[in-house]
């Protein structure tokens, strides 16, 4: 959720390593646009699954409690698509995700009878974590009472987040991931980073360790600007854009990624003003700015150095994306964006 003017103007942007050192990599799209339809929202899940799904309104109701929107998506996911074409196990294709985003938790998979939950994708995220170090506490034969009492509060709560009924356990692999994450940082959650620095960490150690073929990660801190303060907003961006550089740096020393690794930045949603308060950068009003996002695309077979001046459709991320990959993305709505390919 970032506007134009702070992340790819080059004059104005908190993110210089996006906009002069990687848009001259790749493809930068500076007019990509959410269509204002009726019922379409500018907010973060519902942008999450139209890049994830190609379309719009491709999401229901699981189940709103306390005014809290619960959707499930109701097209098959890139993940999905992609695990169906190539069976690829679920631990290495990864959905990262934030503390303050609980929704998105569940995204990793829709209800489409063709696809659905045996093509999921995993995910790394602190509550998953939390999951993991509650559950190694409750088997442990050492536990005392107390600590086992505690433990099963803290499980049941974090159970009852997850709207979607899902009973599924993390994958092997990921719990062997999560393990060695309990010996790096250990238990008390002050060690480790927090926010978007923590996603970046996730992302890095998953590259070493589990090798995704396939990875979303949902930056999520310059929505703290909810709470007023515009500073929080700028250098979130200049959070994400130091974890732009260690990803790129990543992958570019890893010989299984290198020269074969494409990426696509995407805002899911701009940011408009608040026409009841003087809180900056909002974007629950529905107007045009909130609308108006970006993309930037790099890697083997992309163009570089290219700006398309043309307006691209958000839901066109879904079936780009597919192309990138060899797949079909038969429910995507979205036009593959042809020019960006050399």
């Amino acid at each position: 959720g970032v506007r134009r003017l702070e992340t790819i103007d080059p004059k104005a942007t908190y993110a210089p390593f996006l906009r002069h050192t990687l848009a001259k990599r790749g493809v930068l799209i500076p007019n990509m646009t959410i269509a204002q339809l009726d019922g379409v929202d500018t907010s973060h899940a519902e942008g999450t699954l139209n890049i994830l799904t190609g379309r719009y309104r491709a999401y229901r109701d699981a189940g709103s409690r306390f005014g809290a929107d619960h959707l499930e998506p109701t097209e098959p996911t890139l993940f999905e698509y992609f695990r169906r074409a190539f069976k690829v196990p679920a631990h290495q294709t990864l959905l990262i995700n934030g503390e303050d985003r609980p929704q998105e938790e569940f995204f990793t998979y829709g209800v489409h009878r063709h696809y659905g939950v045996k093509y999921r994708s995993e995910m790394l995220s602190l509550h998953r974590f939390k999951l993991h170090k509650f559950q190694h506490i409750l088997t442990d034969a050492k536990t005392t009472e107390a600590a086992r009492k505690l433990a099963t509060k803290e499980y049941k709560k974090l159970k009852r987040l997850d709207y979607r009924g899902s009973s599924l356990r993390q994958s092997p692999e990921i719990a062997r991931f999560w393990d060695r994450w309990l010996r790096h940082y250990g238990e008390s959650g002050l060690v480790n980073p927090r926010g978007d620095r923590l996603l970046t960490a996730l992302a890095l150690r998953a590259l070493a360790e589990l090798k995704p073929k396939l990875m979303m990660i949902n930056y999520q801190d310059p929505d703290y600007v909810h709470w007023g303060n515009a500073s929080h907003y700028t250098r979130a961006i200049s959070v994400i854009d130091q974890g732009l550089a260690q990803l790129t740096t990543a992958v570019e020393s890893n010989p299984g990624y290198r020269n074969q690794t494409v990426f696509v930045i995407v805002p899911d949603c701009g940011r408009d003003a608040n026409p009841l308060m003087g809180i900056p950068f909002q974007h629950h009003f529905n107007s045009r700015s909130a609308h108006e996002i970006w993309a930037l695309v790099f890697g083997p077979g992309i163009a570089k150095n290219k700006v398309l001046d043309k307006s691209i459709d958000q839901t066109a991320i879904a079936s780009t994306l597919g192309a990138v990959m060899g797949i079909k993305t038969p429910s995507s709505e979205g036009d593959v964006v042809e020019e960006i390919f050399v």
